[in-house]
C-alpha cells in the first residue's frame, strides 16, 4: 500500500499496489502493521457497506462524538463516489474520487466527520471503522454548511435522507 498524505494532518489516500497476472490483480487493501507504524488507528471494530441505488446519493457528513470518536477507512467497491473528509477543528476539508477502477481508498482519523455523493449510480461503500456504532454519539454536520463551503460536484437532483437534511451547521 502506498500512503499519500492529504492537506489534512492524519488523512491519507491509500493507494493499492496491484500485481497483475493473468488472472487479474491482488492487492493488500488492510495491514495493520503498516497503518500502526504510520501513527494511524488501526483497530477494527466494526466492517459496514452502504449500498446507494442512485447516482447523487448524498450522506453526511457524520462524525462520533468523543469519548466514542472513530477513525475509518472508506473504499468504494463498486461504482464512484466522491469521498469528504472535514477536521471539525480547522473546519477544513479533503475530498477525493473513489471508485472500483481507481482502488483508491480514503483513511479519516478521529475528530473529523466523513460524507460522500454517489456519481454513478449502484455505488457501493465499504468502511473499516476503528469504534462501535454508538447510537447516542452518533452526530453530524449539514452536507451544505457556508462554514465548510465543501465544493461538491454538479450531480444533478440530490438523494438525501431526512436525517442528514436536519443537521446541524456548526455555527
Amino acid at each position: 500500500m502506498i500512503f499519500r498524505p492529504t492537506d489534512l494532518p492524519g488523512c491519507y489516500v491509500v493507494e493499492q499496489e496491484r500485481h497483475h497476472d493473468e488472472r487479474g490483480y491482488f492487492a493488500r487493501t488492510f495491514a495493520a502493521d503498516d497503518f500502526a507504524g504510520r501513527g494511524l488507528n488501526a483497530a477494527v471494530n466494526q466492517v459496514s457497506v452502504s449500498f446507494n441505488a442512485r447516482a447523487g446519493t448524498l450522506r453526511g457528513l457524520h462524525y462520533q462524538r468523543a469519548p466514542h470518536d472513530e477513525a475509518k477507512l472508506v473504499r468504494c467497491t463498486r461504482g464512484r463516489i466522491f469521498d469528504v473528509a472535514v477536521d471539525l477543528v480547522s473546519r477544513r476539508w479533503t475530498a477525493v474520487e473513489l471508485s472500483e477502477e481507481n482502488g483508491l481508498g480514503l483513511y479519516i482519523p478521529e475528530g473529523f466527520a466523513h460524507g460522500f455523493v454517489t456519481l454513478a449510480p449502484a455505488s457501493e461503500v465499504l468502511y473499516l471503522i476503528s469504534t462501535p456504532y454508538v447510537p447516542e454519539a452518533s452526530a453530524g454536520v449539514r452536507w451544505d454548511d457556508p462554514a465548510l463551503a465543501v465544493a461538491w460536484p454538479e450531480v444533478g437532483e440530490l438523494t438525501i435522507s431526512e436525517r442528514d437534511r436536519s443537521l446541524p451547521t456548526l455555527r
